[in-house]
């Protein structure tokens, strides 16, 4: 197998970076399982859900938030 750099991958074409990429993140997601989160992780998903349940009109849909992180940029 042939090591890349980063700086390799500047020479690439935009749509050959872009496969790159996807054939990089599809590598990560065939394992995404095997990913454990820590206690500290663990903790802080549970007290959002039970945030979440306890008052569940407080969120933002997906859609709002998303508008509110690209009008930022």
């Amino acid at each position: 197998m042939t090591k890349i750099t980063a700086t390799d991958t500047l020479e690439l074409s935009i749509p050959e970076r872009i496969q790159l990429v996807e054939d990089i993140w599809d590598t990560i997601t065939a394992k995404a399982s095997s990913i454990e989160l820590t206690d500290e992780e663990k903790s802080i998903i549970d007290a959002r859900l039970e945030k979440y349940h306890q008052n569940p009109e407080s969120g933002s849909p997906w859609e709002d938030v998303y508008k509110r992180i690209a009008s930022k940029q």
